[in-house]
């Protein structure tokens, strides 16, 4: 698939078809991951893959009851094994870099025909008691992921005039 179709083919899946996410698809995703940048090449992203049935139904009740989230059959636990280091421009390594190593997972697994979303309404304690994951690590997302049994709903997206400004910001 052209990147270009990735990127317009990529939705919020909410519906996740019965059916196991291949391990080798799994690996694929998480070396988007893995190769994805990070600031001054801290790679502070940590991912625990959830298959376990339980574990994704609590999941889905941690985050704020989110049922379908429990229902994808893979979810990814997006952590940072941080020394919190800033940027020069004054803002955190850590989220910016595991946001950014997701995007990758998440436009890798619309070219493996595959579906994701985003999941930042949870609650970190208790996903992080559930995960076994150390006082010392943040857990930054969670996503889901599996064979999507939805469709895309029409984007609605502000015009290029509008985010778009040159040389300085317009008024």
């Amino acid at each position: 698939m052209d990147f270009f179709d990735v990127v317009k083919n990529r939705y919020s899946t909410r519906a996740y078809q019965d059916r196991p996410v291949e391990e080798e698809k799994i690996f694929q995703v998480i070396e988007a991951a893995r190769l994805a940048p990070s600031a001054s090449n801290r790679q502070e992203w940590r991912f625990i893959v959830v298959r376990d049935l339980e574990k994704r139904q609590a999941l889905g009740d941690i985050a704020h009851k989110q049922a379908f989230i429990g229902q994808a059959p893979v979810v990814i636990a997006a952590c940072a094994a941080t020394d919190d280091h800033m940027m020069s421009c004054g803002q955190p390594c850590y989220p910016i870099d595991v946001a950014i190593a997701l995007e990758h997972i998440s436009l890798a697994a619309v070219a493996l025909g595959l579906g994701t979303c985003w999941i930042g309404a949870f609650d970190e304690a208790p996903a992080k008691k559930l995960l076994g994951v150390p006082a010392d690590v943040r857990i930054v997302q969670l996503m889901p992921l599996g064979y999507p049994a939805d469709k895309p709903r029409p984007k609605t997206r502000l015009r290029r005039e509008e985010i778009l400004m040159w040389d300085g910001w317009r008024k």
